[in-house]
């Protein structure tokens, strides 16, 4: 099992989750995070003053899958989670030594 942690834009959850449900893979925490990478945030000018805005809000999905699934669901993030800009976002990847339901004691991807 694969542990998929995709870092994206706010704008685009709903295209990326329409895409991981599509090909059946609608299992997944999302959780609204702050972040930077490369970008370094944002300098703005308000009223004759300068600021920077260096942690920009993202959205963080989470995903299980089995292995088999990986360029499918690689695929389906980066073309839905792409705009071309800078800042579209990472996607990280590790391996799932273990699954366990709490409800049922289930291991393994039954558990999912």
């Amino acid at each position: 099992m694969i542990r998929v942690v995709a870092i994206i834009r706010d704008e685009k959850l709903t295209d990326v989750k329409d895409a991981l449900v599509e090909i059946d893979c609608g299992s997944m925490t999302v959780n609204e995070v702050k972040g930077r990478g490369k970008q370094l945030g944002i300098k703005e000018s308000y009223r004759g003053s300068n600021y920077c805005i260096d942690l920009l809000p993202k959205t963080k999905i989470e995903l299980i899958i089995k292995k088999e699934s990986l360029e499918k669901v690689l695929t389906a993030i980066q073309e839905t989670g792409r705009t071309g800009e800078i800042g579209d976002g990472k996607i990280f990847l590790s391996k799932v030594e273990e699954v366990i339901r709490i409800r049922t004691g289930e291991r393994g991807y039954s558990a999912i």
